[in-house]
């Protein structure tokens, strides 16, 4: 039977599982804007524009995904189609919930893991820790929990700040992030989707957390271009979202993603993220 994916939000993370899948799927992402429709059109994904006049086929879906990011006011998927969803709930061989690993809140650059208690500090984190919880309501839904760490891949990456002379080495003493590439999440995803769990809830990162201004120094080393300016947090001009990131310190564990899913990433760190990216850019140019 052909599998049917229906991506909600299909933006950077879904866009790159949708290689790795079998090529007999067939995948609807839904998207805001004629122009991104386009471009997932061209990518062999059925767009659907949402919030639009588009009607969201449930029929025949076997595999459902969100990237959708919750606001104040809930989870704008569950606002839409949550009788839907939970109606066909056992139609369902696997969904999956893109969160963030804000909602474990702030560790003073401690360790968590899955089973840390959730406490966010940001409103955002409060908001993702409410949307995971009004999906894991959803009586017999097959769901399983993304907790993303922070994103990079191609286009998304400290490269072009570093050359255009923006990138800032900004520093707060204690300050580290987890990460992880894009096509780590990928396969990720489908590690889990050809052995479901429901219910699992995991860490999506790499093995070395890291200072930001680590980071943005590597990427200046890889450029051989000169070190980008230290600046202290508490005198760095911030917009409210960029200083907002800064309030948590925590290192995330990503032991259960290699116990249960076998993963092996192929960025363990930022460093062979990094220089991926570079090369990548260099095969492009050619």
């Amino acid at each position: 039977m052909t599998k049917t994916l229906l991506s909600f939000g299909h933006g950077f993370s879904a866009r790159a599982l949708v290689p790795l899948l079998p090529s007999d799927w067939r995948v609807i992402g839904t998207t805001r804007s004629p122009e991104k429709a386009a471009g997932i059109a061209a990518t062999g994904v059925e767009p659907l524009i949402w919030p639009g006049d588009a009607e969201i086929p449930l029929d025949g879906v076997t595999h459902l995904l969100t990237s959708v990011a919750p606001r104040g006011e809930g989870d704008p998927v569950l606002n839409a189609f949550r009788d839907q969803i939970a109606a066909r709930a056992d139609q369902f061989d696997w969904v999956g919930y893109l969160s963030t690993t804000g909602v474990y809140g702030d560790h003073d650059g401690g360790w968590v893991d899955e089973d840390t208690p959730l406490e966010p500090s940001t409103r955002r984190g409060k908001w993702r820790q409410a949307a995971e919880a009004e999906w894991q309501a959803i009586p017999g839904l097959p769901l399983h929990i993304f907790r993303l760490a922070g994103i990079y891949g191609p286009g998304r990456g400290p490269f072009a700040k570093v050359r255009n002379g923006t990138a800032r080495r900004i520093v707060k003493p204690g300050q580290v992030f987890s990460r992880i590439h894009v096509d780590d999440i990928a396969q990720v995803l489908l590690a889990s989707i050809d052995r479901p769990n429901p219910g699992a809830v995991y860490n999506l990162c790499d093995d070395d957390p890291a200072p930001p201004q680590e980071v943005i120094a590597h990427a200046a080393e890889l450029l051989g271009l000169p070190l980008p300016p230290e600046i202290p947090f508490d005198e760095a001009e911030m917009t409210p979202m960029a200083r907002s990131f800064y309030a948590e310190s925590k290192r995330v564990k990503n032991d259960r993603i290699k116990e249960e899913l076998g993963i092996a990433l192929r960025y363990p760190d930022y460093r062979s993220g990094l220089a991926a990216l570079l090369a990548a850019e260099g095969e492009g140019a050619d």
